[in-house]
């Protein structure tokens, strides 16, 4: 129904609206054979949904040439980025000259820049092709290891069962229509919600050097995932201690500082006015990112709307900031949603956001509980300080731990107590009567 609703209502000749009509139809194959299944959310549905809503109309845009505005913007930034050194326009007049991603983005576009205007070389195949790669990892991390999650002493779960409940999970992740439109039609954010689950899964599993090396290529691509770098700090800070968090934040500056440190220096006002500027509606030219949200309304209804949206937008960050350390996340899924929480504020109170901007949010809530189950996590229980280390705990008082009320715990400690008693009065009964003897 939502694709059918996109389909219908964006402009003609456009991607979005191609999208919308044959993803309709794919959408509607998969609900008449999950209608028929015995369990509707099977692998069989699920592959009819990516091939209608996914596949058939990424193929179908690719040969006709239409595609988001974006894919040109990473493509004419590789350009830029080989022949001047930074892949920033120095004096960007229409919207199409603007370039608000960071420069890791421009790597997308070197494949075009290298075989030209072909198909399969187009910066759309590459935000597809690491969005997949970053999920498969996720789903290979926690099932294909068969190491344990920080914190668990329990059995690791089983990798082909995981596997296949895996690729099925990954399956339903790409036919959501949040999802399917922009990697249909050329959207950005696909290969850095992908980054961001990877780096989830690498977190679940206690993996703290990896997880910051892989928000820190995120990091590079688009500000939308620098949020995540404080969130999955705090939550390997309560996993993993102190070091690990330390190993984490290190990680994930490198490449960050890597990538966006040259292009600051090469020309500081192009990267300003392309990256800080135009994103947040601060620039002499409108962004074409507009949606009727928050932020949107307030620029257009109050007077120097646009320093009251930066204003909320800079109090809602501190909020978030101040949530991990006054209550850390203990789990990876309370860390996707904190940060869930803080993207949706910012999307909500930007002057210059979209829509399809949701599928931070929706992905960060749904997938980490996808992969909770996937790997079998559990939080950690916490050991009160009073109570007696593991070898010197005795059956009854693991079974008290475990019993429904304190009364049922004396229940079951009455009769050890009593045949105590009894052994050692008995004991000392016969050894009385031996020294006797």
């Amino acid at each position: 129904m939502s694709a059918l609703v996109v389909g219908l209502a964006s402009p003609d000749h456009t991607s979005q609206k191609v999208w919308g009509l044959v993803g309709a139809a794919g959408y509607t194959c998969a609900a008449l054979i999950a209608a028929r299944s015995p369990t509707p959310w099977a692998r069989t549905p699920a592959m009819v949904a990516v091939t209608g809503a996914a596949a058939v109309p990424l193929l179908y845009l690719s040969l006709i040439g239409r595609a988001q505005m974006e894919v040109g913007v990473v493509e004419r930034a590789a350009d830029l980025l080989f022949s001047t050194g930074t892949p920033y326009s120095p004096t960007p007049q229409a919207v199409r000259d603007f370039n608000p991603y960071l420069p890791g983005m421009a790597l997308f576009g070197i494949p075009a820049l290298l075989f030209g205007d072909t198909p399969l070389a187009g910066a759309r195949v590459w935000f597809l092709v690491a969005f997949l790669a970053a999920v498969a990892g996720a789903v290979r991390v926690l099932t294909g290891g068969g190491s344990r999650p920080a914190g668990r002493s329990g059995p690791a779960p089983v990798a082909g069962t995981g596997a296949g409940a895996g690729l099925t999970g990954a399956l339903w992740l790409v036919a959501c229509p949040v999802v399917a439109l922009p990697l249909s039609i050329g959207g950005v954010d696909p290969p850095v919600i992908g980054l961001l689950c990877l780096a989830l899964a690498f977190t679940q599993r206690g993996r703290a050097g990896r997880a910051g090396l892989v928000v820190g290529v995120a990091a590079a691509l688009k500000w939308t995932a620098w949020p995540a770098i404080p969130v999955i700090v705090a939550v390997l800070a309560v996993r993993g201690g102190r070091r690990a968090a330390l190993r984490c934040a290190a990680a994930a500056i490198g490449p960050a500082a890597l990538t966006i440190v040259p292009a600051v220096l090469i020309d500081t006002g192009a990267f300003y006015q392309n990256v800080v500027l135009y994103p947040l509606g601060l620039g002499p030219t409108a962004s074409s990112a507009q949606s009727p949200l928050l932020g949107h309304l307030i620029v257009l209804l109050l007077p120097h709307g646009k320093a009251v949206t930066t204003a909320l937008i800079a109090l809602s960050a501190l909020g978030v900031g101040v949530s991990l350390l006054v209550r850390p996340p203990r789990s990876t899924v309370a860390a996707a949603d904190r940060l869930a929480l803080g993207l949706l504020l910012a999307i909500a109170l930007s002057p210059a956001t979209r829509v399809g901007y949701a599928v931070y949010p929706v992905v960060l809530v749904v997938w980490p509980r996808f992969m909770a189950r996937l790997s079998g996590d559990r939080p950690a229980a916490t050991r009160p300080a009073s109570e007696p280390p593991h070898h010197h705990r005795t059956v009854t008082s693991r079974l008290c731990t475990a019993g429904p009320s304190p009364a049922a715990c004396d229940a079951r400690r009455r009769p050890h107590r009593e045949h105590h008693r009894t052994g050692t009065r008995h004991s000392v009964g016969a050894d009385g009567a031996r020294r006797a003897g």
